[in-house]
C-alpha cells in the first residue's frame, strides 16, 4: 500500500478535537490465544478508518493501524476490559485493553464504526430518513408561510380518524412476504418484521412492535398481526414502515428481547441483517376494496427489488373461515399461530359491567390468537392480561383500619384505671411500644398516599419498606375462547407475588414457624404475667368488638323508642322496641362467657392495696368445667399462669350486673305493652300485671308515654353503661397479658402478619369482584356463593430451601388468614366503584359495590346483605433447582404438610358443596370428569410425595375450576415460575377443553411465552423481554415448564 509518511505523521500531531476518539489503551499482537509481548501502554488516536498508536500524547505515531477488513470482538464478561481487533488478512490480532469497561464499550463501537462499511450503514440510515420525510418537504415549508392561527389549525384535531367501533382496536392487520431475496443462494432465510410508525404531526419514526421469526422459508406467512389500540393517536394520514430482517441466530436476537430507545437502530453485529422495507399510509388501507395491500420491499437506497409484503385489514369481531390445511405443513421451528395486540377490557360478561370493571382493572394488554382445532377448524384465542387499583387501595384501607383499631386498644388500656406498681409498669411499656408501632403504621400510610403512576409493584420493588404491604406483581390473566363449535369459555387467573415479608426476611424462617415458636416462649415467660390463649385472646378481641358495635346501636334505639313514645305512634313504638330488644339480647349474650368472669377476677387482684389469700386455676372458657381436677395437681402452676382468688371478691357481683341489663329491658317491654294495650282497649279493665312486671315500679295513671318509658329507658342506659364499663376494663386487662407476655416479639409478629394479609387481601379482592362480574348471569354460581360459599385455590411455585421456605411459611399463614374475610354485596350510590373495607383483624367485611342494573340480578338474599364465606386453599410444589437441593439434601415436609392440610379443607368445602346445593349447579362439563375421583387422585398424588409432582398442582386447579372457584398462582415474583405455570395450564385446557390440534401444543405453549402477555408482564417488572432463568436452572425444572429458547437469560428477578 502506498502512503505518505510525512502527511500520515502530520495527521497524528492534529489538535485532540480533530479525532473521532483518543485515550490510553494497552496494546499487544496476539497469535491464536497467546500474546506475542506482555501489553504496552499507548496513546491511541482514532481518525476515520485510522489508529495511531503513540508512545505517550506529545510524541509521533509509531505505528498506523488501517481498520478496513478486520472486526471487533467485544469479550462479555463483567470483568474483562479488552477487546481484539481480526483480521481478514491473516496478520496477527491486535490487543487493546481499557481501563473500565464503559471505556472499553466505547471504543468497541468507536473501532466497530469506522470501517467504511461503517460509514456506508450510516449512509443508508440517513437515505432512509430522507425517503420518509420527502413527501411531508412541501406540507413542512407552507406552515413557514402561514400565520400562527393557522399553524395551529394544522395540528393534530384535523386529521382524519379511523370509524371503529367503542372499546374495539383502532387498526388491525396480518402480513406475509413473497420471494424474498437471500444475500447468498444457498442460504434459508429466518425473517421477521420490524413495525414502526411515523406520526403525521410530528414526522418522527417510531418503533412500534415486531413480528415472530419465521424460520427456513422465502415465503413467510407472519403469524403474529399488529393491533393500535383504542387510545393509540393513529389516523389515515399516518404512515406505517414495514422493515424485514433475516435473523442469522435466533438466541442471539437481544434487540427484541431488550428495551431500545425511539429511533435507535440495532447494531449490525447483533445476529441480523437488513433485507427490504416499505412505507404506507393507513388510509390507502382501510379505503382499499379488498381491505388489502401488496407492497414492493426494496433496499435502503430505494433501488433493488427484494420481495413483496402483503398487508390484510383484519377485523376482530369477524370469526374467520376455511380449512387449515394449507398452515399444518409449516417448518417445524415456526413457533406459533396468530398474535395481534389488543386492549379491550371487555369480556363476554357484557358491556353493562365495563364501569364497574373499569374502576378496578387498569393498563390491560391484549393478545390474539388462533389455532387449529383436531378437525383442522380455528378456533380464536384472546389472550388478556391487566393490573388493577386494588393493589393500592385494599392496604392503604387496610392499614388506616389497623391505626384505627390500634389508637382504640392504646386508649382502653389508659382507661384500664389505677393498677398496682407492677402491673402499672407494664401497661406503661406495652403502651410505649404500641405507640411506636402505631407512629410505623401512620408513616407507611402517609408513603402509600404520595405514591403515583402505575398501579402495580414491580418484582423488582419486593424489598422496599414503604410497599411492603403492597402485593408484587398483582395482574388478571383471562383467556377468552370462542369454538366454532364449542360454547365460548372464559378462564380466569390471578397472578401475584408469594404474599410474604420481604423487608423484614427470611433469616428466622417464616410465620409459620415464627408464631409456633412465639407461642411456645410466651408460654414459659415466668411469673411476669398472667397466661391466656390464642383463643381466649381472640375471644376477648371479638368482646370488645360487640361492645363497640352494639352499645352506640342500642343507645340509638332507646331514643328511637322515646321519640316514638312521644309521637304517641303506635305502629313505631312496636318497631322501636323490636330493634331495641334484638340488640339487647345480642348484647347480653355476648358477656355470658366465663372468660369476662375470670378477667374481671384477674383485674381484681392488680388493683392497689389487693392481698391474695390463696391461687385458683384460672377458669377460661376453654377450661370451664375442669377446676377441682386442675387444683389438685400442683405442677400445672409452676409459674402465675393462673388468676389469683382474693376471698373478698364477690364473684356473683358480676352475675348480677349484666343480669341488670336483661331486667331492665323487661321492664321496658313490660311498659310498652301496658300502655298499648291502654291505648287498643280503653273500655276494659287492665289485666292483672304480668309476673316479669311486677318488679317495675310503674305508674298506671295513663298518663303520657314518654313520661312513663323515660325513667325505665334511663336505667336500662345506666345497667348497659356499667356492664360496658367493667367488660371493657376486663377484656383489656386480657390483651395486656397477651402484648406484656411477648414485647416486642409480639408487636413485630403482628405487623408482619399485617403485611402478608394486606397482600393476601389485595389478591383475593380482586378475584372475588372479577369472579362475581363474569358469573352474574349464572344463577347456579351466585346460588353456591350465598348457600356454600366461594372457594378461593392458591397455586404455590416456591421451593422449600433456604428463603423460599420462609416465603411460603408466611404465604400458608396469609392464605389461612383469609378465612375471617366475609364478603357483601352493596348497591353503589355513587360512581366510585371500589370496595369498602370494615371489620378488625379477626374479622373483616369486605362490601363489593355494583350499579343499579348489576345488582339486580343478584338473588335475593345477596341483596339483602347476607354474608359471603371464602374457603381458601393453598397447594405448593416446588419446581426449581433448590427444590432440587430440598428434595435431596434438605427436608420438605413443610411442603407435604401444607398440602395434606389443604387437601382436608378441600375435602370439606367438597362435602358442604355437594350436601347444600342440587347435582345440576356443577359446569356442564362434569359428565366428563367426576369431581370425587378427581379428589381421589389428588389424595393419592399428595401421599406418594414423589419429587416436583406437579400433577398435583394441575389436579388442585382442574377441581377448582369445576367447583366455580377463584384460581391464584404464585412464585416469588409472579413474574417467570407464575408465567410457565399460567401459558402451560391455558394450553392444556385448549388441549383438553377445545379440542387443540394434538401437534399444535408445544407451538401454542412457545406463541404465549414468546408473543403473549406473560413476556410482557416480564417486560414491566424487569424493563427486559428475557425469563430470569439460565440453562443450568433449566435443567432441574420440570420438561413443559421450560420457555422457549431466546426467551431466558441473565435478568433481575
Amino acid at each position: 500500500m502506498r502512503f505518505n509518511a510525512k502527511d500520515l505523521a502530520l495527521l497524528a500531531r492534529q489538535p485532540s478535537g480533530c479525532f473521532d476518539k483518543e485515550g490510553k489503551l494497552k496494546i499487544c499482537r496476539v497469535v491464536g490465544d497467546e500474546k506475542l509481548i506482555e501489553p504496552r501502554e499507548r496513546w491511541c488516536r482514532l481518525k476515520g478508518n485510522l489508529l495511531f498508536l503513540m508512545k505517550n500524547k506529545s510524541s509521533d505515531a509509531s505505528e498506523v493501524v488501517i481498520l478496513e477488513r478486520c472486526w471487533v470482538v467485544e469479550f462479555r464478561s463483567k470483568a474483562d476490559v479488552s477487546i481484539v481487533l481480526k483480521f481478514q488478512s491473516g496478520e496477527p490480532d491486535l490487543y487493546l485493553e481499557a481501563a473500565s469497561k464503559p471505556d472499553c464499550e466505547s471504543w468497541a463501537v468507536a473501532l466497530g464504526e469506522a470501517n467504511s462499511e461503517g460509514l456506508r450503514d450510516k449512509i443508508k440510515q440517513l437515505r432512509r430518513l430522507i425517503m420518509e420525510i420527502k413527501e411531508e418537504r412541501s406540507s413542512d415549508e407552507a406552515r413557514q408561510f402561514l400565520p400562527p392561527s393557522q399553524v395551529d389549525s394544522l395540528g393534530e384535531p384535523q386529521f382524519t380518524s379511523i370509524q371503529r367501533i367503542a372499546n374495539e382496536p383502532k387498526l388491525e392487520f396480518s402480513l406475509a412476504c413473497k420471494d424474498l431475496v437471500a444475500a447468498t443462494r444457498d442460504r434459508k432465510l429466518n425473517t421477521f418484521i420490524q413495525v414502526s410508525v411515523v406520526h403525521p404531526a410530528e414526522h418522527i419514526l417510531t418503533r412500534y412492535s415486531s413480528t415472530e421469526i419465521v424460520e427456513g422459508t422465502r415465503d413467510p406467512l407472519f403469524l403474529t398481526g399488529v393491533t393500535f389500540p383504542p387510545e393509540y393517536p393513529i389516523y389515515e394520514e399516518t404512515k406505517i414502515k414495514l422493515t424485514v430482517y433475516d435473523v442469522k441466530d435466533k438466541s442471539q436476537d437481544t434487540v427484541r428481547t431488550s428495551v431500545l430507545p425511539d429511533h435507535k437502530e440495532p447494531r449490525a453485529d447483533v445476529g441480523r441483517s437488513f433485507l427490504g422495507c416499505a412505507t404506507f399510509r393507513v388510509g390507502d388501507l382501510v379505503k382499499s376494496k379488498e381491505q388489502q395491500l401488496t407492497l414492493t420491499l426494496r433496499t435502503s437506497d430505494g433501488g433493488k427489488a427484494v420481495g413483496t409484503i402483503e398487508v390484510n385489514l383484519v377485523k376482530m369481531g369477524e370469526l374467520e373461515d376455511g380449512e387449515t390445511d394449507h398452515i399444518t405443513t409449516d417448518t417445524q421451528d415456526q413457533k406459533c399461530a396468530l398474535v395481534r395486540e389488543c386492549t379491550a377490557t371487555e369480556g363476554i360478561s357484557g358491556k353493562d359491567n365495563l364501569p364497574s370493571l373499569n374502576a378496578v382493572l387498569k393498563n390491560p394488554i391484549c393478545k390474539l390468537y388462533r389455532f387449529p382445532t383436531s378437525d383442522n377448524k380455528w378456533m380464536r384465542i384472546r389472550e388478556q392480561m391487566a393490573e388493577t387499583t386494588l393493589s393500592f387501595h385494599v392496604p392503604k384501607e387496610l392499614i388506616n383500619l389497623h391505626i384505627k383499631e390500634d389508637m382504640r386498644r392504646n386508649q382502653e388500656l389508659k382507661d384500664l384505671g389505677e393498677l398496682a406498681p407492677h402491673w402499672d409498669n407494664m401497661r406503661k411499656s406495652v403502651i410505649a411500644h404500641c405507640d411506636q408501632m402505631l407512629s410505623m403504621y401512620q408513616d407507611t400510610l402517609a408513603e402509600l398516599g404520595k405514591h403515583t403512576g402505575s398501579s402495580f409493584k414491580s418484582s423488582c420493588s419486593k424489598g422496599e419498606k414503604t410497599l411492603e404491604f403492597i402485593p408484587i406483581n398483582l395482574h388478571l390473566q383471562r383467556m377468552h375462547v370462542h369454538s366454532p363449535r364449542l360454547k365460548d369459555a372464559l378462564y380466569d387467573v390471578i397472578t401475584v407475588g408469594a404474599p410474604a415479608a420481604h423487608f423484614q426476611g427470611f433469616k428466622n424462617g417464616g410465620l409459620r414457624k415464627l408464631l409456633s415458636k412465639f407461642e411456645a416462649e410466651r408460654r414459659n415467660t415466668g411469673y411476669q404475667c398472667i397466661y391466656y390463649s390464642p383463643e381466649n385472646t381472640a375471644k376477648a378481641k371479638e368482646v370488645l368488638s360487640n361492645i363497640n358495635h352494639l352499645q352506640p346501636l342500642i343507645s340509638s334505639h332507646a331514643d328511637l323508642l322515646l321519640s316514638s313514645a312521644s309521637q304517641r305512634s303506635p305502629d313505631s313504638l312496636k318497631n322501636s322496641l323490636k330493634m331495641l330488644s334484638e340488640k339487647t339480647e345480642l348484647f347480653v349474650h355476648a358477656f355470658k362467657d366465663q372468660l369476662v368472669r375470670s378477667a374481671l377476677l384477674a383485674l381484681y387482684t392488680a388493683r392497689p392495696g389487693c392481698v391474695l389469700k390463696k391461687p385458683a386455676v384460672p377458669r377460661n372458657s376453654a377450661e370451664e368445667g375442669g377446676d377441682s381436677q386442675e387444683q389438685d395437681h400442683p405442677s400445672q402452676i409452676k409459674r402465675q399462669d393462673s388468676i389469683p382468688h382474693h376471698s373478698e371478691y364477690d364473684e356473683e357481683e358480676w352475675d348480677r350486673v349484666w343480669a341488670n341489663v336483661a331486667k331492665s329491658l323487661n321492664c321496658v317491654i313490660a311498659m310498652v305493652d301496658r300502655l298499648l294495650e291502654k291505648d287498643n282497649i280503653s273500655s276494659i279493665k287492665e289485666d292483672q300485671n304480668d309476673s316479669s312486671a311486677a318488679d317495675c315500679k310503674v305508674l298506671h295513671t295513663g298518663g303520657d308515654w314518654y313520661e312513663q318509658l323515660y325513667p325505665l329507658v334511663i336505667t336500662l342506659k345506666d345497667c348497659m353503661g356499667e356492664v360496658v364499663t367493667r367488660a371493657k376494663q376486663s377484656m383489656a386487662f386480657v390483651l395486656l397479658q397477651e402484648l406484656a407476655c411477648g414485647l416486642p416479639q409480639c408487636l413485630m409478629l403482628t405487623l408482619r402478619r399485617d403485611i402478608v394479609f394486606s397482600q393476601a387481601l389485595a389478591g383475593l379482592v380482586c378475584g372475588f369482584i372479577i369472579k362475581l362480574h363474569t358469573g352474574l348471569h349464572d344463577q347456579g354460581f351466585l346460588q353456591q356463593l350465598h348457600t356454600v360459599g366461594l372457594l378461593v385455590q392458591y397455586e404455590g411455585l416456591l421451593s422449600t430451601y433456604s428463603e423460599e421456605a420462609g416465603m411460603l411459611e408466611d404465604m400458608a399463614v396469609g392464605i389461612s388468614d383469609l378465612q375471617k374475610v366475609m364478603f357483601k354485596i352493596i348497591e353503589a350510590k355513587s360512581e366510585d366503584f371500589l370496595p369498602i373495607i370494615t371489620g378488625r383483624r379477626e374479622h373483616y367485611i369486605i362490601e363489593v359495590q355494583l350499579p343499579a342494573k348489576m345488582f339486580e340480578l343478584l338473588p335475593q338474599e345477596i341483596k339483602e346483605g347476607k354474608l359471603l364465606r371464602m374457603y381458601p386453599v393453598l397447594f405448593n410444589v416446588g419446581i426449581n433447582e433448590q427444590q432440587t437441593l430440598a428434595e435431596r439434601f434438605g427436608d420438605t415436609t413443610l411442603q407435604e404438610n401444607i398440602n395434606q392440610e389443604n387437601l382436608e379443607l378441600l375435602k370439606e368445602y367438597y362435602k358442604l358443596f355437594t350436601e347444600k346445593m342440587p347435582p345440576d349447579c356443577l359446569p356442564h362439563f362434569q359428565e366428563q370428569n367426576d369431581l370425587k375421583g378427581l379428589l381421589e387422585n389428588l389424595h393419592q398424588n399428595i401421599q406418594a410425595k414423589r419429587r416436583k409432582n406437579v400433577e398435583i398442582m394441575w389436579l388442585a386447579a382442574t377441581i377448582c375450576r369445576k367447583l366455580n372457584g377463584v384460581r391464584f398462582t404464585c412464585c416469588k415474583s409472579a413474574k417467570d415460575r407464575t408465567s410457565m405455570s399460567v401459558t402451560l395450564e391455558q394450553c392444556s385446557i385448549l388441549r383438553d377443553e377445545h379440542q387443540l390440534h394434538k401437534d399444535f401444543f408445544i407451538r401454542a405453549l412457545d406463541c404465549m411465552r414468546r408473543e403473549g402477555c406473560r413476556i410482557e408482564n416480564v417486560l414491566k417488572n424487569v424493563k427486559c423481554r428475557k425469563y430470569a432463568f439460565n440453562m443450568i436452572q433449566l435443567m432441574a425444572f420440570p420438561k413443559y415448564y421450560r420457555p422457549p429458547e431466546g426467551t431466558y437469560g441473565k435478568a433481575d428477578t
